[in-house]
């Protein structure tokens, strides 16, 4: 198991950002196709998509940016049966903790990289995309998601957390090749990962990725049977990690340089674990505040009286001013839940919901009878019994 709880910051979701998580597309009508559609019919799709919205065709178009980055979410799940399949039963609930990579916060030529094959390491607006050789990179961000109580959020909790992600295999140390049959040089551009092309009578050169070896400069002959020559291989992971007092629903804990391994030596990606508080039975949280519903009977309003009002780790002693109307709402500072930054508590907030008896006893009946007279207010007369009624009717008294 490792063990992550130091250097860590947290990272808060804009608001536009939580209302595109809470209202995400669905996969298959972001690429245009059907539930039913091939694996080859996915990939012709998201090529159509990332053309059409690509960086170079669409400068400064935040729109295109943002649907860009969105097919290629779209693509991660749907070109891979094992989250297509969780996608299908579950939605995108079900991908949390899936190593699922955060696309938004992903430049383009990470982009590309990731669907080398798709794009053929081409060439965009006069810039070459995709990998070229020995070129490194950052590693992928990854997310997950915890649920934590209020409790814990008062507080502050350590936490394990599960998730997956590629790592680098083991078995022949990320380079793809079986153990005893190195990489050899690419035979087609010599090593250089980069082939040129000549037209118009050699007035017009282009060069672009080697075909062969895709920008690698070298090609493998006996694939590592571990991880079928890839360099990678899924790996379930377990880190602890602490997380802050005051951490609100949406957030999330970043764990720096606990993402996807980076290409040619570069610096890991980070993890960032997302924050889902759940819903106390009595407590409601706003903000910094915590608020609670407080039923009282209409004499307690009426006359004042002491209550006992329950917090996360106790309860505290609220006295009601006499003559409180329904709905007020009472203040007990330092009592709400801490800010992640300064500390410093918010308030409990009680709002006094007067109940009105659905049953009086006879002497309760009788006392509010005598106290509506003082009021000089009309109310509903006394009913009779139905032998009273016979009785008065027999007699002649009716």
């Amino acid at each position: 198991m490792l063990r992550f709880a130091a250097d860590f910051i947290y990272y808060s979701q804009t608001q536009s950002e939580q209302i595109m998580a809470a209202t995400k597309r669905d996969y298959y009508e972001v690429l245009g196709v059907q539930k039913d559609s091939s694996a080859d019919d996915i990939k012709r799709a998201y090529r159509r998509q990332a053309i059409k919205f690509h960086p170079d065709k669409n400068p400064g178009d935040k729109e295109a940016e943002q649907k860009f980055k969105e097919c290629a979410e779209a693509y991660e799940v749907l070109s891979d049966a094992e989250k297509r399949q969780r996608y299908d039963q579950y939605g995108h609930d079900g991908l949390r903790g899936s190593g699922m990579h955060d696309f938004s916060h992903m430049g383009f030529d990470d982009i590309f990289s990731m669907f080398d094959d798709i794009f053929g390491g081409g060439v965009f607006g006069g810039q070459r995309r995709g990998g070229g050789r020995g070129r490194a990179s950052r590693g992928y961000n990854i997310e997950t998601q915890i649920e934590i109580t209020l409790n814990e959020v008062l507080t502050g909790v350590e936490k394990e957390i599960e998730f997956t992600r590629m790592d680098i295999c083991q078995t022949c140390d990320g380079s793809g090749a079986e153990p005893g049959h190195p990489p050899e040089v690419c035979p087609q551009c010599g090593g250089q990962g980069q082939v040129q092309q000549s037209g118009l009578g050699g007035m017009f050169r282009m060069v672009t990725t080697c075909p062969q070896c895709a920008g690698k400069g070298t090609i493998i002959t006996t694939p590592c049977k571990a991880c079928s020559g890839e360099g990678l291989i899924s790996k379930n992971c377990t880190i602890q990690i602490q997380i802050p007092a005051g951490i609100q629903e949406g957030q999330a804990v970043r764990l720096t340089g606990q993402g996807e391994p980076g290409k040619g030596g570069g610096p890991r990606g980070d993890l960032y674990c997302y924050i889902k508080v759940k819903q106390h039975p009595i407590l409601i949280r706003e903000g910094d505040d915590l608020i609670v519903r407080m039923p009282i009977s209409f004499a307690q309003a009426a006359l004042g009286a002491s209550i006992d009002v329950p917090l996360l780790n106790g309860k505290e002693e609220v006295k009601i001013p006499a003559g409180t109307q329904h709905g007020t709402v009472l203040q007990v500072k330092g009592q709400g839940m801490p800010n992640i930054r300064s500390g410093r508590r918010g308030a409990l907030l009680i709002q006094i919901l007067i109940e009105i008896p659905k049953k009086l006893n006879s002497k309760q009946e009788q006392l509010l009878r005598d106290f509506a007279e003082t009021e000089d207010k009309s109310v509903m007369p006394q009913s009779k019994g139905f032998f009273e009624k016979i009785k008065e009717h027999l007699t002649g008294n009716d």
